[in-house]
């Protein structure tokens, strides 16, 4: 008999909508056609991994040498986290060394080992809402509660709701930049606002919150828009990210923790996540891919054509009367639901199923009235998708 406690997450309305909308796409493609179904309902990188990267990857699995496929240590291959660092570096603006990093099954299980490492049974991790829909569950395995604070109407933080939000039981808040499902990127101003907060309230209470950085769509950007480096403004940081979408791979399952060297309990988190790695039985992240990411992390990437499609798709909506948040980066567009629906926004996504349309419901993301369309799919989807957008809105 199964637990209690994940038979209430089965049963729960919004458990798994996303997943449940890619294998309802896959039926209908099945029925009407592939060319008939327009699928947005899943983040699943439609570019194909870089030139560069394929070759790295045909290289190296020739390269068949002894050992090649055994342990290593739990933290990662040493030259696998010295190329890391130096990416942590060049993104955070910080010498970052190799013994901060520690190499993760992708950025999900970074965020689990991350989130092992800091909490008592009881804390709280808060999180501006919108928000990836399963840091809910990574936050309950680790006897934490996820608890949402709203943001402002352009979805940038809203510096005194967190602050109203904060008490001693708080270990940390997570900052996904891009965002997952708007697209929105705080500013400088956002970050060193969060950053005095923080400071203010460990100074007071003596427990300063960790900021966790997840930063899987830090480099999908538009505009000339930069993501903003926190290991400067605030010491308790950690990033945690993956390959998964600036490389599309994410069924590789390869990503790092990196801990603020400025921190000054660094060396205990460090050993944290690393045995939380052991404990949650990842053990080490993919010897294969580490090596990959090791030759190839920096490879050429053209982001222009989520820019394309987004503007095509951002055309589509304005012919068929929709609003939507513009987005600054990622590929989701977060949309309005329909004003005569009264922001039930499960009920209107399956409504648009009847014109074959597949979204994920904004309630999934804590964000009631909205849903979400991941655009990271072929051209043709979106632009053949028109119509059907236009007759499910009149």
């Amino acid at each position: 008999m199964i637990s209690n406690k994940m038979n209430q997450i089965l049963t729960s309305p919004s458990n798994g909508v996303i997943r449940k909308m890619f294998e309802e796409g896959i039926q209908l493609k099945q029925k009407f056609g592939a060319e008939n179904v327009f699928d947005f309902s899943l983040g699943n990188p439609d570019l194909e991994p870089p030139a560069e990267l394929l070759e790295s990857l045909k290289n190296i699995a020739n390269d068949n040498f002894h050992g090649s496929h055994g342990y290593m240590s739990n933290a990662g291959y040493p030259q696998t986290r010295l190329a890391m660092a130096k990416k942590t570096s060049l993104e955070q603006g910080v010498s970052v060394g190799a013994d901060q990093i520690i190499m993760s099954v992708g950025a999900a299980a970074a965020l689990n080992c991350v989130l092992k490492a800091l909490l008592n049974d009881g804390d709280e991790v808060l999180v501006p809402a919108p928000y990836f829909t399963e840091y809910g569950h990574y936050c309950r395995n680790h006897g934490g509660t996820l608890v949402t604070v709203k943001t402002k109407e352009d979805f940038s933080l809203d510096l005194d709701a967190i602050k109203k939000s904060l008490n001693t039981k708080t270990s940390a808040i997570i900052i996904n930049s891009p965002n997952n499902p708007t697209g929105k990127i705080y500013t400088y101003e956002d970050i060193k606002g969060l950053a005095d907060i923080l400071k203010e309230h460990g100074n007071k209470t003596g427990r300063f919150p960790y900021i966790i950085c997840d930063e899987p769509y830090r480099a999908i950007v538009y505009d000339n828009k930069k993501v903003s480096a926190v290991f400067p403004e605030y010491e308790y940081s950690v990033v945690v990210t993956s390959f998964a979408k600036n490389l599309s791979i994410p069924g590789e399952r390869i990503g790092y923790i990196a801990v603020n060297p400025a921190n000054p309990e660094s060396k205990e988190m460090v050993s944290a996540c690393i045995l939380a790695t052991r404990i949650l039985g990842f053990v080490n992240a993919p010897a294969l891919f580490q090596r990959v990411v090791t030759e190839s992390w920096d490879a050429y990437c053209d982001y222009s054509l989520y820019e394309k499609r987004c503007k095509e798709l951002c055309e589509i909506l304005d012919y068929a009367g929709y609003k939507y948040a513009k987005p600054e980066g990622a590929f989701y567009l977060f949309v309005k639901v329909p004003e005569k629906w009264n922001d039930d926004d499960m009920a209107f996504c399956d409504h648009l199923k009847k014109f074959n349309i597949l979204t994920a419901p904004g309630s999934g993301f804590g964000g009631k009235g909205w849903f979400r369309i991941a655009y990271c799919v072929s051209e043709q989807t979106i632009l053949n998708s028109k119509e059907a957008f236009y007759k499910a809105n009149h």
